[in-house]
């Protein structure tokens, strides 16, 4: 089951935090359709907010097609995001973490290393598009 998590700094609603948790989750295939979401009370419990911000969350989901909600049962996933893409992603994370464990190595802080694999990202990207 996926475990949500906050970042007060990001900028991002939590609302929006969550959704985007969930929509990465069925992405990379951690979260498959038939799985139960948490409840909202388990959230609420987990991360210190408001009912309603999970329920907003939630709404969002279902209204994507994502999830649908039983009365009395919980929030089920009814769709996956996960492509055939989806066998390439192992030895891409083991990439990804060899890297990681050399930018702490030379002393980055984990600030340091979103950032500056953003502006990589963001950099690819517009060179992809030109």
């Amino acid at each position: 089951m996926i475990e949500f998590h906050l970042d007060e700094r990001s900028g991002v609603s939590p609302y929006q935090q969550i959704v985007q948790q969930v929509r990465n989750a069925l992405r990379l295939g951690m979260l498959r359709i038939g799985d139960r979401l948490p409840t909202v009370k388990e959230v609420v419990a987990q991360l210190a907010i408001n009912p309603n911000t999970v329920l907003k969350a939630y709404r969002e989901l279902e209204h994507e097609g994502l999830v649908s909600a039983k009365q009395g049962v919980g929030t089920f996933v009814t769709q996956t995001l996960a492509d055939t893409s989806l066998a390439a992603h192992g030895p891409l994370r083991q990439d990804l973490q060899r890297w990681l464990t050399k930018a702490r190595r030379a002393g980055l802080d984990d600030e340091s290393i979103e950032a500056l694999f953003l502006a990589t990202f963001r950099t690819a990207a517009q060179e992809d598009i030109a």
